[in-house]
């Protein structure tokens, strides 16, 4: 078959192969090198069954943790025990929620109720939280709402999230100096707006990727301010970008913008983003190196802090979005039921 090819158009070729592989590689970014142990440490993380958040719960337990899996599907959180502790590990306990040091517990990010519902059972079965991981999100979904009515990436990426970990916080707390709540945000967040007067797009036009890019400042903002309000008690506060990972957050794009979109993502994309255990080391970095463990507030992309957009650093934006986000959750009603 090569003696078709010129010997020009095959050199091209296989310098363009190797130079697709090259990009590849360079793609797949550095990764977190701490070796420290988290050994009776619990871990909490949000969407661990699948993706990031998969991958994050492995490297943890290896480290000793006592993982907390919450998990919207519980059928697929069971199945990924053999992952993250080894086949082994679960043969003892028969592949059940307490197999070995993990947890699985049911919680939607899209139903506040639910939220509620996860944090009570956390804060009854559990003594205290290390490492609070929010790591769930879905991406440019067609125009759709939370359980109780908010747009839903919003809703899912941000409220959920914001009344989850306030609610952990008597947890939290309990943690001691040094206790972390990192947060999964994205470089998309750059272009992104807080819509303050129509937060649903319910006047507004609605754009899938633009209702994404509010929930991921939203994501900032929430944790920088939760780092301030939150200093004197010893927990500290760290947002990133995990890099474009080939996952399920790409999965709505078909619905959202079509075939052609999907298929272009399929061909073009994909192949070259980072793999999802490369996409995983800045929220590893976050949960675990002990460079940053005087660090709150602050924003990471491929281990190592970074600069986020001027938008993500409004201090008068992150106090506003905590109100807002406290009415729309009734923070306080659900505080006085704990």
């Amino acid at each position: 078959m090569f003696g078709l090819v010129s010997a020009p158009t095959l050199f091209v070729l296989c310098a363009v192969l190797m130079l697709l592989r090259l990009i590849k590689a360079w793609m797949q970014g550095p990764r977190c090198t701490s070796k420290r142990r988290l050994d009776g440490k619990t871990v909490v993380i949000t969407g661990a069954n699948n993706g990031i958040g998969k991958e994050v719960a492995k490297d943890l337990y290896t480290r000793g943790a006592n993982v907390v899996m919450l998990c919207r599907n519980l059928e697929k959180a069971r199945s990924a025990l053999p992952y993250i502790v080894g086949v082994e590990g679960v043969g003892g306990e028969g592949g059940g929620e307490g197999s070995a040091r993990v947890k699985v517990v049911s919680l939607d990010l899209s139903s506040l109720q639910s939220v509620r519902e996860c944090a009570k059972r956390l804060n009854a079965e559990v003594d205290q939280i290390d490492i609070l991981l929010n790591n769930a999100g879905i991406m440019t979904t067609p125009q759709l709402t939370t359980k109780e009515g908010y747009e839903l990436q919003f809703g899912t990426n941000h409220l959920g999230h914001f009344l989850l970990t306030n609610l952990l916080l008597p947890l939290l707390r309990k943690g001691g100096p040094g206790t972390r709540v990192v947060t999964v945000s994205s470089v998309a967040h750059k272009p992104g707006r807080i819509h303050f007067d129509d937060i649903n797009f319910r006047e507004t036009k609605y754009v899938p990727i633009t209702a994404y890019n509010q929930s991921k400042l939203a994501n900032i903002l929430f944790s920088n301010h939760l780092g301030e309000l939150e200093r004197d008690n010893g927990i500290h506060t760290y947002s990133l970008h995990p890099g474009v990972i080939a996952t399920d957050l790409f999965s709505n794009i078909k619905d959202s913008y079509g075939t052609i979109a999907q298929t272009a993502v399929d061909y073009f994309i994909l192949p070259f983003v980072k793999s999802v255990e490369s996409g995983a080391q800045t929220s590893i970095f976050c949960c675990v190196d002990e460079s940053i463990q005087e660090h709150t507030g602050r924003y990471y992309s491929d281990c190592s802090e970074k600069l986020p957009a001027a938008t993500a650093l409004n201090k008068k934006d992150a106090e506003r979005l905590w109100q807002l986000s406290a009415q729309l959750t009734k923070l306080d009603d659900s505080k006085q039921k704990f």
